[in-house]
């Protein structure tokens, strides 16, 4: 007798394609597993590599913003001695300033006029003394306002010292003395 298969064909073909498509499935997880892994290490490369990207970053910023201070301490330093610079350019300039003023103050003083003080503070002066009248005080301001060591003169008191007409006269007058002119050169 002839060899008869009762089972259907249709049943071993199912089973068949129900193994391929398990053997689909488990190859289809495989591959999605071993990708999603590559994708993960790439991922956490490209981090690493940001990572060590940001903490370079940190380190060359901590080092320029000890330059920035090193810096900022140097300008400090810098505008410290330009200080000093013009100070003693300034000094300089007025050190022969007091000889011009006693020199000018000889030379514009009138007859009849005697200074008692002179008072110096900053660039002010203050003289006292005595006139023989009025006039010779005006004479005096005439002199001090025209000449160029002094700035404007101030009249603060004049005092006779008796009614008679031959009578001295005690005064306070107040000058400034004038800027040091600056050469051109140093402009």
């Amino acid at each position: 007798m002839a060899h008869i298969n009762l089972l259907p064909w249709r049943e071993e073909r199912r089973q068949e394609r129900q193994q391929q498509f398990i053997v689909a499935l488990v190859a289809g997880v495989i591959f999605a597993a071993v990708v999603l892994y590559g994708v993960i290490l790439f991922a956490d490369s490209l981090i690493d590599e940001q990572s060590s990207r940001n903490s370079f970053m940190q380190r060359e910023i901590s080092v320029l913003n000890k330059k920035i201070k090193e810096i900022d301490t140097l300008e400090r330093e810098r505008e410290r001695l330009l200080a000093r610079m013009q100070v003693i350019q300034d000094l300089q300039a007025s050190r022969p300033k007091v000889v011009k003023v006693f020199d000018s103050l000889v030379r514009v003083v009138p007859d009849g006029i005697h200074l008692n003080k002179l008072t110096r503070q900053g660039k002010r002066l203050t003289l006292k003394g005595v006139a023989e009248s009025n006039a010779r005080v005006s004479v005096l301001m005439r002199k001090l306002d025209k000449h160029v060591e002094f700035d404007e003169s101030n009249l603060k008191v004049v005092q006779r010292t008796s009614s008679a007409d031959n009578a001295i006269r005690n005064f306070t007058l107040t000058i400034n003395e004038s800027e040091p002119k600056k050469e051109e050169d140093e402009i």
